[in-house]
């Protein structure tokens, strides 16, 4: 078989931040920053992967694969769930190479991207159709469920199908993908790191607490229901925490269908209420949900002041990204992110895992 070159993106939570495992949905964009694998079968019956980039390798024989030898072994997970899935079973080895612009460890998914990426090669080396939808399943069943991890699957998903995504999992999976005329983005990095166990425990937690809190008095309630003014015959039965997470996460909602209405083309599409909406989220992020930080909050007001339309913090939080919307004036936010301490890079809404032309 010749080289295949798989390349997928990162990906940014544009709405339905810490929502997904309440049961809510989001909405994701892929970003033109790519995680690239490129590779072809050997006539040895093991895995050899160059990651050049962390100046790193990984090799092991196929029959070693159902032995995990460290936490989040993907190259491993995501044979042993093509297997169980599937019934794929690889009968030649694979030498590939790994090499990427997405940053890591900042909440720009590119742990997600890379799994993706060797879900996807796996795939058309054994000569499967290639499913976009299928493919964010499989790579989430080897990420996440593998792993026992705590997250949801809008990464794989989002990575997988990309352009503006739009994702609900209760209490089916649904995934739609939109077309919409937006413009640049600014990605700002911190270079601060996440603390994404204790954001969780707060943010997470806290929310799953109140809504038990209020379904032992009100059996009936449903957080997908429920109108953002009920909110007050609430109060009395939560914390002042939980009532500021539990109101934060109704606002959160109306703001992604609102954004929605306009992705869906139901409402003209407009750049300056995409701001607003990305800023009005990150007002709860940051005040209700306190996943923000001191300095990814200067980074959001630099960039608006710059002329960015809104923005908000990426990913769990506690550290890592945040994005401005930038149309126009694009260079200046860069400027202004990074006179914050940032390190900015202009960004575009982008197609999911796809296929190139071989390099090797």
């Amino acid at each position: 078989m010749k080289n295949l070159h798989i390349s997928t993106p990162g990906r940014i939570c544009l709405f339905g931040e810490h929502q997904d495992y309440l049961g809510l949905p989001v909405i994701a964009a892929a970003i033109s920053r790519r995680i690239h694998i490129e590779g072809s079968v050997t006539n040895e019956p093991s895995i050899h992967i160059e990651l050049p980039d962390i100046h790193s390798s990984e090799t092991f024989q196929l029959s070693e694969a159902e032995l995990y030898q460290k936490d989040r072994d993907y190259f491993k997970s995501v044979l042993n769930v093509l297997k169980r899935e599937k019934g794929i079973e690889l009968k030649q080895g694979v030498k590939a190479k790994v090499h990427g612009n997405i940053p890591i460890n900042s909440g720009t998914s590119s742990s997600s991207a890379l799994v993706v990426a060797w879900t996807h090669l796996l795939l058309r080396i054994t000569n499967q159709i290639i499913d976009p939808v299928e493919i964010g399943r499989l790579a989430y069943l080897a990420e996440v469920e593998e792993f026992g991890e705590p997250g949801g699957c809008m990464d794989e998903y989002a990575t997988s199908i990309g352009n503006i995504m739009y994702l609900e999992t209760s209490p089916t999976t649904v995934a739609e993908a939109y077309q919409a005329p937006l413009g640049k983005f600014v990605l700002g990095d911190s270079l601060e790191p996440k603390d994404t166990i204790g954001i969780l425990k707060h943010v997470k937690f806290g929310m799953l607490e109140a809504i038990e809190k209020i379904k032992k008095v009100f059996p009936e309630f449903q957080l997908n229901q429920a109108p953002i003014e009920s909110a007050e015959q609430y109060k009395s039965l939560l914390s002042k925490d939980e009532y500021a997470l539990f109101y934060s996460n109704l606002s959160d909602r109306d703001i992604l269908r609102s954004a929605k209405k306009m992705f869906e083309g139901k409402e003209e599409f407009n750049d300056a209420k995409l701001g607003q909406l990305l800023s009005a989220h990150q007002d709860n992020l940051r005040d209700a949900k306190r996943v923000s930080t001191p300095k990814i909050n200067r980074m959001i007001n630099a960039a608006i002041s710059a002329g960015a339309l809104g923005g908000k913090i990426n990913g769990s939080g506690g550290g890592g990204c945040m994005f401005a919307y930038a149309p126009t004036n694009t260079e200046d936010v860069v400027e202004a992110i990074e006179k914050e301490g940032g390190k900015a890079y202009i960004i575009e809404v982008a197609e999911g895992t796809r296929e190139e032309q071989p390099h090797l």
